[in-house]
């Protein structure tokens, strides 16, 4: 496609049902420690975040002091279901063999996440050895920070004017339009909620996609709309 130089995608929610396991285990443990939320609530409110910037905000907003051994026990209990349940999304590995562009991934997860997640749905041999996780970037710079997006153009070597990302949250878009890259937005994933492509369009998200079947052809939409400019 000769109007776009890379296509970035998100993992969680985008190319694994990895965020209502994540939300569940997470409302689980903020419900436990004296701030009651159901899983959905969560998935919808902080779609994107770490799960430490989840407890910032959750100790922001109730003035709940939240032990920081909530950290580390999130991190085990997750990694634990994540290996025995995650899926990937489904049709998303018909799609990305559809689609011919250089690829990577930006994710707010941790390396070795990623790397169980895509083992077991089978999806690593797409990406490797593209694949960048932003807490390996260093402190303060996850999404929706821009940095994990332009970390990633410069060592595929893309233009970011010239790269699109899919995202699932509006932390997501955020970072990616801040990076100067357009966004297809994404609901196809367990965690999605009635209003989640507005709010993915109002983040700033060129279009919104419910099926990783529309991918392709949305991707050559857009790489032609490059084209023309």
């Amino acid at each position: 496609m000769d109007g776009l130089d890379l296509i970035i995608f998100d993992c969680d929610g985008v190319l694994v049902d990895s965020e209502i396991i994540a939300a569940e285990v997470e409302a689980k443990l903020l419900t436990e420690a004296g701030y009651p939320i159901q899983a959905g609530e969560l998935a919808e409110r902080f779609a994107g975040l770490t799960w430490k910037d989840i407890l910032l905000a959750v100790e922001r907003e109730a003035s709940i002091p939240l032990q920081a051994s909530l950290l580390d026990r999130s991190e085990k209990l997750l990694d634990d279901k994540l290996a025995k349940s995650v899926k990937s999304i489904e049709g998303v590995a018909a799609a990305l063999a559809r689609i011919d562009l250089p690829r990577c991934i930006c994710s707010n997860s941790s390396s070795h996440r990623l790397d169980a997640m895509l083992k077991r749905t089978r999806l690593i041999s797409y990406f490797e050895p593209n694949i960048f996780s932003a807490k390996s970037l260093g402190e303060g710079r996850t999404k929706p920070k821009p940095d994990i997006f332009l970390h990633a153009a410069e060592a595929m070597k893309a233009d970011p004017a010239r790269t699109i990302v899919i995202e699932d949250s509006v932390h997501g878009i955020h970072g990616a339009s801040s990076a100067g890259m357009r966004v297809i937005g994404f609901t196809g994933a367990s965690h999605s909620y009635p209003a989640h492509a507005s709010k993915l369009m109002e983040a700033g998200a060129q279009t919104v996609i419910a099926r990783m079947s529309e991918l392709p052809a949305t991707v050559a939409a857009l790489a032609t709309w490059q084209e023309a400019i």
